[in-house]
């Protein structure tokens, strides 16, 4: 059996493990335009801020691939699929057959068309290559605008403000982190960005990088003011990366259309990670959800399935643990809801600087939302993912002292695995 991966992040390395588990001796050869073996994404923020060093960057062991007999092509890019006769077309010409063809191209940044986006000193920031780029600049530069207030832009704030570098936030949205959090919980990382000096710029956004020639002396906004910088940093957000496939039979939505074995409609064709349209815990319903632990999930399925295994995937829950400048924020499933449907309990407490925020549903817990005091962020999770009716104790979600002794007996004793004495 030839099994081919295109793309070798955490959907990848869950696919290998899942094809290994079921077939030891297999082909399995691994397409990437990138020329680095596996490594976390989520660390390039710390890369830049030189909190982790190149060696701790790697997601497996360099011994990775040849424990597993995979053959890599690294640094190599595919241009075309040809699927009536199982082909991967590179940009070098090579042709990969494939009895079974796994879709891990991930997401790329999605860059509006601004005027001066041809300047040196423009960046996105979604690669380890990102990172470096502007690692070898920080000692060159002064002031950096940042695009974008979602995670992304964060990040990257952070490292370049660890960097002491002054930074602008510029968000098109009434606030930072706009889809993961609510206004009190952004309020909350504003006043912690401006603390430690971070412009932030609300309800506006570039329209136009600014300079003579490729030299980046500053920006436009929308309302017409002007920022200098020397460096801007587009980081808007990701979109599926489905060049591959557009224009083929492959159903795409917004991302690729897979069922919960990751199956997409062709036959022996699968995609995983960032760029699947994959079931959603929640609503059932299928969602691009681009975070890390749910691309390894998405990739072992498919790799199970390749392989002639049995693994279902059972839905992606929107999650993020994350900190801005020391201040710890855990958002959970549906977090930032609201509308008539929905049930908010909140608590604020600004002399710990802590916030915690549930939603429910029909008496079920379907989001929770922790910024400072985070600690039993993980029993909330619980309850989100099994789905818990809580009616009969939902007067102590908002308990400081909450967790499996504020169940009710039943739960309680499921949950800690003891029977009754």
């Amino acid at each position: 059996m030839r099994y081919v991966i295109i793309g070798n992040s955490a959907a990848a390395v869950g696919a290998i493990e899942g094809i290994r588990s079921c077939d030891k001796d297999g082909e399995i050869t691994v397409i990437s335009n990138e020329s680095y073996r596996a490594y976390s994404r989520p660390l390039i923020s710390y890369f830049l801020a030189r909190e982790v060093d190149a060696g701790r960057m790697f997601y497996r062991d360099k011994n990775f691939y040849e424990k597993n007999k995979v053959r890599t092509m690294l640094g190599k890019k595919a241009v075309a699929l040809d699927l009536e006769k199982k082909a991967v077309l590179l940009e070098d010409k090579q042709k990969v057959s494939y009895d079974k063809l796994l879709m891990a191209t991930g997401g790329n940044p999605f860059v509006p068309p601004l005027k001066g986006l041809d300047k040196d000193n423009v960046f996105t920031f979604t690669t380890w290559d990102d990172a470096k780029k502007l690692d070898k600049l920080v000692d060159q530069i002064k002031k950096v605008v940042v695009i974008g207030g979602g995670l992304i832009g964060m990040k990257a704030t952070e490292a370049l403000q660890a960097r002491g570098l002054k930074v602008v936030v510029v968000e098109l949205a009434d606030r930072v982190l706009s889809l993961a959090l609510d206004k009190k919980a952004s309020d909350m990382v504003e006043e912690q960005l401006r603390k430690v000096g971070v412009e932030v710029i609300t309800d506006n956004t570039v329209t136009e990088i600014t300079g003579p020639d490729r030299k980046v002396k500053g920006v436009i906004l929308k309302d017409g003011s002007a920022i200098e910088c020397d460096a801007v940093i587009v980081a808007i957000g990701v979109k599926p990366n489905t060049e591959l496939v557009d224009g083929t039979e492959i159903d795409v939505n917004r991302g690729i259309v897979v069922d919960d074995n990751m199956r997409t409609n062709v036959p022996d064709v699968y995609a995983a990670g960032d760029v699947a349209e994959a079931p959603e815990l929640l609503s059932e319903e299928n969602r691009v959800i681009p975070i890390w632990p749910g691309a390894y999930s998405q990739g072992n399925v498919a790799g199970y399935h390749m392989a002639g295994g049995e693994k279902e995937y059972l839905g992606a829950l929107p999650m993020n643990s994350i900190e801005f400048f020391g201040l710890p924020t855990i958002s959970v499933g549906m977090s930032n809801a609201g509308g008539k449907e929905f049930e908010v309990l909140s608590k604020y407490d600004p002399k710990e600087k802590s916030y915690k925020r549930i939603v429910l549903k029909d008496d079920v817990v379907v989001g929770a939302l922790f910024i400072g005091a985070i600690d039993r962020a993980g029993i909330y999770t619980g309850l989100i993912k099994e789905k818990a009716d809580v009616k009969n104790f939902k007067e102590e979600l908002l308990s400081d002292n909450f967790g499996y002794v504020s169940f009710p007996k039943k739960l309680r004793i499921k949950k800690l695995q003891v029977t009754e004495v």
